[in-house]
């Protein structure tokens, strides 16, 4: 029996961690030196995003952890220490952690990503009505904007395609604007679509 079919077998075709039926894959909990059934479960795509932090965390859906937190599977118990940790804000979360036991292994496992060091508090790049802007999005310009060290000027308006955000800042991606590369603020875009 393929991997696959077994953890679908095992799960019941449900997210192992909130039980949800829907647009689901499997998902190795990392760090993986090849999938198996212990490092890998079954899993919906708003638990995938929000485990990859492409989303904000919604406090709400996780509550599910307090039931997945006691499954059998390796896996599941490493991920719902780590989500419960970046939830430790919630006391629902830290009374789940004062519960929950790994034991020596499963422990070192669940901290050599160093994810449960991390807090809830994920900044992402946002357009100017709070939109998560990622790379590769297309942007309108809310306002006419002067290209420092240029003569260009970007028009309100302007449809800025294919931009890319900037890592370390999270108030600034770059576009193309008639053909040059420029920085533009967050605060003066809107996403487009």
């Amino acid at each position: 029996m393929k991997l696959e079919e077994q953890i679908q077998q095992r799960s019941e075709n449900k997210c192992e961690l909130c039980g949800s039926e829907d647009s689901l894959r499997l998902y190795e909990v990392p760090p993986v030196n090849g999938s198996t059934t212990d490092n890998t479960i079954l899993i919906c795509s708003k638990c995938e995003v929000q485990l990859e932090k492409k989303e904000e965390l919604d406090s709400k859906h996780w509550l599910c952890l307090s039931g997945s937190m006691w499954s059998e599977v390796p896996a599941v118990q490493v991920v719902s220490w780590r989500m419960l940790n970046r939830l430790r804000n919630e006391s629902w979360a830290i009374d789940n952690l004062d519960m929950m036991y790994l034991d020596d292994d499963l422990l070192a496992w669940a901290k050599s990503t160093g994810d449960h060091e991390n807090d809830t508090t994920i900044d992402f790049h946002k357009d100017a009505n709070g939109n998560i802007l990622q790379t590769g999005d297309s942007v309108v310009l809310t306002r006419s904007l002067d290209v420092k060290g240029s003569t260009l000027n970007a028009k309100m308006g302007t449809v800025v395609k294919n931009i890319r955000i900037v890592e370390d800042n999270t108030d600034q991606i770059e576009g193309k604007v008639e053909g040059q590369l420029i920085v533009i603020l967050t605060k003066y875009v809107r996403k487009q679509g």
